[in-house]
């Protein structure tokens, strides 16, 4: 009875993963200073197994960076009597402030429309919508609007066939993140593929954060926010008045 029982217990355990990711970052925080103009980010890692590489298709890596999320208001405009106005509006309820996605092999062969349908890897299923008016039509060009502009400031980024991948146990890629980041946990997510399924994943964490003057600026911006506005009010007169004093003494001299 025992060793049924034993036998029963041993089932009800979850395999373990034939293939696992083993992670590593060039760096896991980027500090945006006055003179930040973007960084790039190394992910590099392995792929751990008990067994022999497994016959068949290769192993492909998808590898996904993703900023702070937050609601967006999409607007369309027309024209109405010669003037563009404002006509309908979608709420998009989270749309990553940055996002990108590299892979190993193009798109359509790294993972399945199903696979990416459960795990929301490409950007359009980044995009979280859930409906838009009935009185609106083809909502769907709303959320695509995000990603053109997004694309055209290099906030989203589809890079395929960008991750290496050596002997089917090592890779690597490199994301570079523009200068205009947003602060926040820049969520990374590494997917091990095989025929497009999905049969490992790894999560972690890169923090992104204003540090030095900019930091306290930002502070001050939302602590104290009429003495923030005092302060850049001030400044901004100052500049001005020093760069006409030098402009004057310039065509003086």
């Amino acid at each position: 009875m025992m060793r049924w029982l034993f036998a029963l217990l041993f089932l009800a355990l979850p395999a373990k993963a034939a293939e696992e990711v083993v992670l590593g970052l060039s760096h896991d925080r980027v500090s945006i200073t006055a003179n930040f103009d973007g960084s790039e980010i190394l992910i590099f890692g392995a792929i751990k197994r008990e067994t022999a590489i497994p016959e068949g298709p290769p192993l492909q890596v998808i590898v996904s960076l993703s900023g702070p999320s937050k609601p967006e208001t999409v607007r369309r405009k027309d024209r109405r009597f010669g003037i563009w106005v404002n006509t309908d509006s979608v709420e998009v309820d989270a749309a990553p402030s940055f996002y990108a996605v590299a892979t190993s092999a193009p798109w359509s062969e790294a993972i399945t429309e199903v696979e990416d349908l459960r795990h929301k890897i490409s950007i359009p299923r980044a995009i979280r919508s859930v409906g838009a008016p009935m009185t609106v039509e083809n909502a769907q060009a709303f959320s695509d609007a995000i990603i053109r502009i997004r694309e055209d400031n290099g906030l989203y980024q589809l890079l395929e066939n960008t991750v290496a991948v050596d002997q089917q146990t090592l890779f690597r890629t490199s994301i570079k993140m523009p200068a205009n980041l947003v602060e926040g946990a820049y969520q990374t997510r590494i997917f091990l593929t095989r025929e497009g399924r999905v049969i490992n994943k790894f999560d972690t964490v890169i923090d992104v954060r204003k540090v030095g003057l900019e930091r306290w600026l930002f502070s001050l911006s939302r602590s104290n926010p009429m003495i923030y506005g005092l302060l850049s009010l001030t400044i901004a007169i100052l500049a001005g008045w020093g760069a006409s004093t030098a402009f004057r003494m310039m065509r003086n001299g």
